[in-house]
């Protein structure tokens, strides 16, 4: 499952806008949604579905050839997140794990081993530098990891981290990466080229 926000100058990576500008900001977000559709293409024996923020979008970089479409629901994210896990287990999937459009770092190779841990584990999280995850699998609801958490800060992973713990559940971390949300979470190569 992709958590896509709809491209809209001035509504996507804000806190990036806020030192590169609004339209150098919205081109670095559709370079990072590409990132995300390439490298989930690549992921083999799994179904896909686009979750978009405001509108489905008929025709755009998510073909329905290879991508369901839909809509997110909830009003904030722990509830658009739980909605989200239960279409997709309401849907008959055993498996399920959610990303963001933010971390180039991610590869299809890592979305490929949170579906092997789920073999073995209730709960799979993926770390990011920021204090948040990028990635997180699940084999059946757990409403906790969805409520009483202070979304878009540096204390997600571990409040999430310590619901698994109180619930005894299983869960594998992958490994730490960075979600692109400032200027300074960008490579080299692509600051380089805002200059």
């Amino acid at each position: 499952m992709i958590f896509y926000r709809n491209p809209e100058k001035g509504k996507v990576k804000t806190r990036l806008a806020s030192t590169v500008g609004e339209d150098v900001a919205l081109r670095l977000y559709l370079q990072l949604t590409e990132h995300t559709r390439r490298e989930s293409f690549g992921l083999q024996d799994c179904d896909k579905i686009v979750f978009y923020s405001n509108t489905v979008e008929k025709n755009d970089i998510w073909t329905t050839t290879f991508f369901q479409k839909q809509q997110q629901l909830g009003d904030d994210l722990g509830q658009r997140m739980r909605n989200a896990f239960e279409h997709a287990f309401a849907a008959g999937y055993e498996q399920a794990c959610i990303i963001g459009t933010d971390c180039l770092e991610l590869k299809s190779k890592i979305l490929t081993e949170a579906f092997e841990q789920l073999n073995n584990v209730d709960a799979v999280i993926g770390p990011a530098k920021d204090g948040g995850y990028y990635l997180l699998g699940l084999k059946r609801i757990i409403p906790d990891v969805f409520f009483d958490k202070k979304w878009s800060t540096d204390s997600v992973l571990q409040d999430t981290i310590e619901d698994f713990k109180k619930l005894q559940l299983s869960f594998r971390e992958l490994e730490t990466l960075t979600d692109v949300d400032t200027e300074d979470d960008l490579p080299p190569d692509w600051q380089s080229a805002l200059i």
